[in-house]
């Protein structure tokens, strides 16, 4: 799949509507809890990449999974530290929460793509992140202020996975190494699964929330995860995490709607800070561009 730049920005900001729904998905669970509604999302996301991935591309996912070398098995390991870390989050604190601390990915990103790949950074990107950071850091600190620690300490494995990840991808393919990363998208849900399948023992989800979960593997992860790797080939890795902020705002508003968790003023005032940075990075970038 060939995308031009416009189409790649419009199709990541797909994918983040896409991871946003997990939140207000799981509010909507009845007996599922921490690392049996982990293994459950992994569990399915890995069904339904079996299933989409030999239609999403040529050529066979076994044979790119033993030829894909330490890039794909490194990416594969760091979806299965967001897939596991980002569930169990959201057991332990709210939806705002997990997405807020999530939202430091553009600082991790930046800082890891600088340092091992020497990415250069374009001001208007240093810029927009410095804009989205100071709304990221308004909504943070009234969030860790009302306690729920560990849950935000769980969360920040989220971004710190993801930047080493879009690094890795970007890397990959900066070298001249076509490494197909998508399967490794297969890779980490197969082992977030198979991680947490004994702790998730002895399972007590309902029918209901097995066939949430199995919506989630499908929707939520299976289907944008793939897409972000693709999409990772023409966005640079600050920009893909930029975009990846767009999260925060869907999920929060999705929450607040579909579960009534009511983000506070101090959200919603740095979201709009959030998506403002945003807005402007990519408004810029086309200008410079046309």
């Amino acid at each position: 799949m060939k995308l031009s730049h416009g189409k790649a920005v419009l199709l990541m900001v797909a994918v983040t509507l896409m991871w946003s729904i997990a939140g207000v998905i799981t509010r909507h669970l009845e007996q599922a809890r921490s690392f049996e509604v982990t293994f459950w999302r992994s569990f399915f996301t890995v069904l339904s990449l079996l299933v989409i991935l030999p239609f999403f591309q040529s050529g066979s996912v076994y044979g790119k999974l033993r030829r894909g070398g330490a890039a794909l098995w490194l990416s594969g390991l760091c979806w299965s530290v967001m897939f596991t870390a980002f569930m169990v989050a959201l057991t332990l604190t709210t939806v705002a929460n997990v997405l807020v601390t999530m939202a430091v990915g553009p600082f991790l990103t930046a800082l890891i793509a600088r340092i091992f790949i020497g990415h250069r950074i374009p001001a208007r990107t240093w810029a927009a992140i410095a804009v989205a950071g100071a709304g990221i850091g308004y909504m943070y600190g009234a969030q860790v202020s009302g306690g729920q620690f560990t849950g935000t300490l769980v969360a920040l494995c989220v971004p710190l996975a993801a930047a080493v990840n879009w690094t890795v991808s970007q890397r990959a393919h900066s070298h001249g190494r076509n490494v197909d990363l998508v399967p490794s998208v297969l890779v980490g849900a197969a082992i977030s699964s198979l991680a947490t399948l004994p702790l998730a023992m002895p399972f007590a989800a309902s029918w209901h929330d097995i066939g949430l979960l199995a919506l989630l593997g499908l929707v939520q992860l299976a289907i944008p995860c793939a897409l972000s790797v693709v999409c990772a080939r023409v966005l640079k890795a600050p920009e893909v995490a930029l975009l990846a902020l767009l999260e925060v705002i869907f999920g929060i508003l999705l929450a607040w709607l579909g579960a009534d968790e009511v983000p506070t003023q101090t959200v919603l005032a740095g979201g709009a800070l959030v998506i403002g940075a945003l807005v402007m990075n990519e408004l810029v970038g086309w200008r410079q561009r046309a």
